[in-house]
């Protein structure tokens, strides 16, 4: 099992790609979220896939997300060809809010630092009540309270 330690920087790094796949300059909740099953072994993964959320899917949710909340104000994506954003020659060096808050919500959420785990990250990041993540998993038909209920059912056993 990883480390909590290592998995934060891990997590940060793959969201990070994940943000510069999608050409966004600052790294979000939902790259997090993307950058999950990553560690496929984890606990955070497994019980991502327990209610059936695998990278394709979450990347299918919030494209779901993205053309839903387009549609509320109008707006069809069927009717243009959005360009991409540009290419921008730097990752991105910064954690956007979403990101700040789902993260302080993870460390918040362990009694101790030192009892941080990897399932307190993705807490962290379900936790969020407004946002792209809530509205993406709802879209997706995923019950956020029973995938909390799931992810600290992971942070009660024993067995890591």
């Amino acid at each position: 099992m990883i480390a909590a330690g290592k998995f934060v920087q891990q997590l940060i790094e793959q969201g990070i790609r994940e943000a510069r796949d999608d050409r966004s300059p600052v790294v979000e909740a939902h790259h997090l979220l993307l950058a999950i099953p990553a560690e496929p072994e984890g606990d955070p993964a497994r019980a991502l896939a327990s209610v059936g959320l695998d990278r394709p899917s979450i990347r299918a949710a919030l494209d779901h997300e993205f053309a839903h909340s387009l549609r509320t104000v109008g707006v069809s994506l069927a009717d243009f060809e959005l360009p991409r954003p540009a290419n921008s020659p730097e990752p991105p060096n910064q954690l956007g809010a979403s990101a700040k808050l789902a993260l302080e919500r993870g460390f918040a959420s362990a009694a101790r630092r030192k009892e941080l785990r990897p399932a307190h990250l993705l807490l962290g990041i379900l936790q969020a009540e407004v946002g792209t993540v809530p509205r993406a998993l709802a879209l997706a038909g995923v019950d956020r309270s029973e995938l909390m209920v799931r992810v600290l059912d992971t942070l009660t056993d024993t067995g890591d």
